[in-house]
């Protein structure tokens, strides 16, 4: 069944008002007729089984049927720092990450990333990027969509650390050590409700002198295996690896 996210003025009593790119999806791609049901997670309410009752020039109303009790998303929070890549890997990582249950995105801009976001660049690429995590929010059934930042410079980064409960480093360097028991035992003693934020470095990989600044900070760089992962890889990797602990076990 179709999902949409919604805002709490979209909500009017039992009646749910979708407009702009949501309404087109129904009426024009999909075609969708009154009687027809579709979910709608209202933010800070909750997931409602609404059905069509009517479809205008620019509005679709679609009344509440019920509201769901929906348990979708990861028992901690976790938020995705990402070294500026290369291409549309960022892209990438923010569908993806979606799909697996990240809190938020950061961008990084570190040492090695090779591209610049402007101001400008940055807002576009910032409102094309929470549009990704919205459709694949939608698609994967989460409950919230992920919250994409603006780029922050490695300063700014450990400033937004004295917020978060746990942090982590995912280093190649500790990897091609063969460490690989940071990570397990972080999830192993991690509380529910706990807030992560994991830093991933560029194609270049973190700098050591970016790792120094981090640890300083109280971060723990921790391997993910003896293999080296491309840097749209590891958040997917520590995403998969935190539901299988906390979600699977």
């Amino acid at each position: 069944m179709q999902r949409y996210f919604v805002s709490n003025k979209q909500l009017k009593d039992t009646m749910i008002e979708i407009d702009g790119n949501d309404y087109h999806h129904i009426a024009n791609v999909l075609r969708m007729n009154p009687g027809e049901q579709i979910l709608c997670v209202v933010e800070q309410k909750g997931t409602a089984l609404a059905e069509i009752e009517e479809i205008s020039n620019e509005l679709v109303f679609a009344s509440v049927v019920e509201w769901l009790n929906e348990e979708k998303e990861l028992p901690v929070s976790v938020t995705i720092v990402s070294g500026l890549p290369k291409g549309d890997k960022l892209e990438y990582i923010v569908q993806k990450g979606t799909e697996l249950g990240a809190a938020s995105f950061i961008p990084f801009t570190a040492e090695r990333s090779i591209v610049k976001w402007d101001g400008k660049k940055a807002n576009k690429k910032i409102e094309r990027l929470q549009k990704i995590a919205k459709e694949a929010a939608e698609q994967s059934h989460r409950t919230i969509v992920p919250n994409v930042e603006t780029p922050v410079t490695i300063r700014q980064l450990v400033d937004l650390a004295k917020s978060y409960d746990t942090l982590l480093i995912a280093y190649e360097e500790e990897a091609k050590q063969n460490e690989r028991a940071t990570l397990s035992k972080t999830l192993l003693n991690i509380e529910k409700g706990a807030s992560i934020l994991v830093v991933f470095g560029p194609e270049g990989g973190l700098s050591q002198s970016e790792v120094n600044i981090l640890q300083e900070a109280g971060f723990k760089a921790c391997g993910l295996g003896p293999r080296i992962l491309r840097t749209e890889t590891a958040p997917l990797y520590v995403l998969a690896a935190i539901s299988y602990q906390l979600e699977l076990n």
